[in-house]
């Protein structure tokens, strides 16, 4: 199992599909204050659909918080200055995974306490960011691929007919 820890987000609708992703991979959710949106938004629920009941969440009061409650949390911290790929980093199980709010990151001080352990998700010099929910997406996946989906039913299944 890995962990999503999302720092101070902004925008309801990205955490929404974070918790829909976090349901699919069987992925607690960490929710650093302070939110940019309610829980009970329905921007959450729209997008997180009738899933976002069963979403394991827990909130902290802010990151200091985060930590006295998670002590010893090997966190890798995303971010789009890091020198480390994301593919290049190992992904233990019960690892934390962590992001930024949209609109900046995760605070540069965090990064340097953090140095060994930030990443990044590869892309062309003039684009700023890639959306927060599909940053997640794309680090969460391959940390369940390197655990060997562990825990995953093969499906592929079709719905009328067979294989």
């Amino acid at each position: 199992m890995i962990n999503i820890v999302l720092l101070e987000p902004e925008q309801g609708g990205n955490v929404g599909n974070i918790g829909r992703t976090c349901l699919a991979i069987g992925a607690k959710l960490h929710l650093i204050e302070p939110l940019g949106f309610r829980l009970s938004d329905k921007e959450i629920r729209r997008a997180g659909m009738d899933y976002w009941y069963q979403v394991d969440v827990t909130t902290y009061m802010d990151y200091t918080d985060f930590l006295e409650r998670n002590p010893g949390a090997e966190i890798y911290m995303a971010t789009t200055k890091s020198k480390q790929v994301y593919t290049e980093a190992a992904y233990e199980d019960g690892c934390y995974l962590m992001f930024g709010k949209e609109s900046a990151g995760i605070p540069e001080e965090l990064l340097l306490e953090n140095r060994e352990r930030c990443i990044r998700i590869p892309m062309l010099p003039d684009i700023r960011s890639l959306n927060l929910a599909n940053s997640v997406a794309i680090v969460a996946y391959e940390a369940m691929r390197q655990q060997g989906f562990q825990e995953f039913q093969m499906q592929g299944q079709l719905h009328r007919h067979e294989w």
